[in-house]
């Protein structure tokens, strides 16, 4: 189980399944040299970068990450250290790689993410309903007890 964390202005949790994918989608981590670089520089990025690594599983054309980060990082800003600092390391150890990827590009341009919690969309709208209604019953009973009714139980029609 994710445990929400505290950081300096806030507490939560920010953790996304994201999955990258080499351009063309070609099948370059079958090679079992470069699935193992990549592996381990996506590790090193996240290490370096403060990005917690909950699991990541490299199959022969694509890259499955579950990561957890600080608030003030973007996803974007996540995503471009990851394709960025990989695709250049990859193609310093395996230059072999250029003769697939002419144009230097090693990722494709788009991506996939998903954001990852401890909770279903149901139980969000139930809290958020919940709430809701809570709060429309203080109001009410605060609006009550100014104009001096507090113990008279009118019903408000509800507000659309």
């Amino acid at each position: 189980m994710l445990e929400l964390r505290s950081f300096s202005h806030g507490y939560g949790q920010i953790t996304y399944h994201i999955v990258l994918v080499p351009k063309y989608r070609y099948s370059i981590f079958y090679n079992k040299r470069i699935k193992k670089d990549c592996e381990l520089i996506l590790s090193s990025i996240c290490m370096e970068k403060g990005y917690k690594i909950h699991a990541m599983e490299v199959v022969d054309d694509h890259v499955h990450l579950f990561l957890e980060f600080h608030p003030s990082t973007s996803l974007s800003e996540v995503i471009q250290y990851l394709k960025g600092g990989s695709s250049y390391i990859l193609f310093k150890l395996h230059p072999e790689m250029r003769k697939q990827y002419w144009s230097g590009s090693l990722w494709s341009s788009g991506k996939f993410y998903r954001s990852v919690g401890n909770v279903t969309a149901d139980t969000i709208k139930h809290y958020i309903k919940e709430s809701q209604r809570i709060a429309k019953t203080e109001a009410q009973s605060h609006r009550l007890k100014k104009s001096g009714q507090g113990g008279v139980r009118i019903n408000l029609p509800e507000r659309i």
